[in-house]
């Protein structure tokens, strides 16, 4: 099938992120939250985004408003999923809200309409079984921040067809991104490894073995990470990280237990970046 449309669920950072993304690939975007005020913010903070790539040079002002242009606030699921060629769900990870979600879904999509979930871990096969037609089903899970990170982990259930994963390939590759295929398992292969490191890291700062800055400062020019465990924490959430390792503890054994630490600073309300405050203070 052609993908001309793709309705994005979530107006979180993730969904914006996949929002602006979709934009800029050419795709014609609903975007969806069922909070009013979280949408207005979204759709806001993707005009400052591209803002900010037409002051860097990255984006001209021409394209800017086309991109801008492409993107519409959807207030009704069901009348945005009847247009829809691709659906992306982008909400908190809980895989009761998921399901519901995508159940309303496929009620109202067309029949030839592919679904993706962005969960960075939630079984996708668990999720399919809602689904009366499970082989257009998969996980498309991108990176914070979107527009920035270059990869896109695509997770195949039991059921997921050729032609789908086909498809959401080229949706990822026109959205300027590469992709890799990983068979759904718990934690797939991104998240798996990086609540490794980030939890040992951690670990290593509860027992004073190292400031979280010298942490951070060894991997990025030991190990040549982009980011360190304590700087990717933040960004992504501690509390996101905190569900993560739970959800990993209880599937694969005790080498994902969360670090006391770790759930300490959540208990705190020190989440990372989105409030100011995580392994690091930020402005708000």
């Amino acid at each position: 099938m052609v993908i001309q449309t793709i309705l994005v669920v979530g107006a979180g950072t993730m969904g914006r992120g996949i929002a602006q993304v979709a934009a800029q690939g050419g795709y014609a975007v609903l975007l969806y939250d069922a909070a009013g005020p979280a949408l207005e913010k979204a759709i806001a903070a993707i005009h400052a985004t591209l803002d900010k790539g037409v002051e860097k040079g990255k984006v001209s002002p021409a394209d800017r408003e086309v991109i801008r242009s492409r993107i519409r606030a959807a207030a009704d699921l069901a009348a945005a999923a009847l247009k829809a060629d691709l659906a992306i769900e982008a909400v908190p990870e809980e895989i009761s809200l998921k399901k519901k979600i995508f159940a309303e879904i496929e009620a109202a999509a067309p029949p030839e309409a592919i679904l993706a979930t962005n969960t960075s871990g939630l079984s996708i096969d668990e999720m399919a079984d809602v689904l009366t037609r499970p082989e257009r089903f998969l996980g498309m899970h991108f990176f914070n921040p979107v527009h920035l990170m270059k990869l896109v982990e695509l997770v195949l259930g039991k059921k997921t067809s050729e032609e789908t994963i086909l498809a959401a390939e080229a949706v990822a590759n026109r959205m300027g991104k590469e992709t890799v295929r990983v068979k759904d398992s718990p934690g797939f292969a991104t998240s798996r490894i990086n609540a490794l490191i980030g939890n040992e890291a951690f670990r290593m700062l509860e027992a004073g073995i190292a400031s979280a800055q010298d942490i951070d400062k060894a991997v990025k020019l030991g190990l040549n990470h982009p980011m360190g465990p304590f700087e990717m924490v933040d960004l992504v959430g501690l509390d996101v990280r905190l569900h993560v390792l739970k959800h990993l503890h209880k599937t694969l054994g005790e080498i994902y237990r969360p670090s006391p630490l770790l759930e300490k600073l959540v208990a705190e309300g020190r989440l990372g970046k989105k409030v100011g405050r995580g392994v690091y203070t930020y402005p708000v």
